[in-house]
């Protein structure tokens, strides 16, 4: 299984318009772009992932939310769809556990670090410094990922505190769901013998 976490710093956590993801959403696009970029194929969806979103906005944060790949439905290329399925999410009840809001949708309350002991697997933390993802090989990878503002110092202390690696995707800053589809490109090319 290829686990994807996108920490969304503005992200609310109360349901939000879809018509302005961008403002008032706190920035739920960028989220939204990432669910896609992490699930999508040309025709089909890639079973063997999970996304997990941290939101990190107001009012009521923090927040977890699952996609998972082998169990979604509803979900269409568009961050619309990506943002309805978020949106029912955070009109459930949120508990303590993980809770279904809408097939292979599932929410709960909890950080980022509740997440990384939960997933209790070595971290790829991505960053332009890092080593040359095409020298790596990976088995059951969980990549972190910021959204535009990056990670807090915090958060970087938090990876730091358990097993991680960091990687580059290329020395330029990219775009979450940029970083998203590159990754996906090499796995794919090294599943494949390419």
């Amino acid at each position: 299984m290829k686990d994807f976490v996108i920490i969304g710093h503005k992200a609310v956590t109360a349901p939000f318009s879809l018509n302005d993801l961008p403002g008032a959403a706190g920035r739920m696009d960028i989220l939204c772009r990432c669910v896609n970029a992490a699930l999508f194929l040309s025709h089909d969806l890639r079973r063997d992932v999970r996304v997990y979103l941290v939101l990190k906005g107001e009012p009521v944060p923090p927040k977890l939310i699952r996609f998972d790949g082998a169990e979604v439905r509803y979900l269409s290329p568009d961050e619309r769809s990506a943002a309805s399925l978020i949106k029912k999410a955070l009109e459930k009840n949120v508990q303590e556990f993980w809770t279904e809001s809408t097939p292979g949708v599932y929410i709960r309350k909890g950080t980022f670090s509740d997440l990384l002991v939960e997933l209790g697997k070595k971290i790829i933390y991505l960053r332009e410094d890092g080593e040359n993802v095409r020298r790596m090989t990976f088995d059951e990878p969980l990549f972190v990922l910021g959204d535009h503002l990056g990670l807090t110092d915090d958060e970087e202390k938090t990876i730091e505190t358990n097993e991680h690696e960091i990687l580059s995707v290329g020395p330029l800053s990219l775009h979450a769901d940029h970083c998203i589809v590159l990754l996906h490109n090499e796995m794919d090319r090294v599943e494949k013998h390419i």
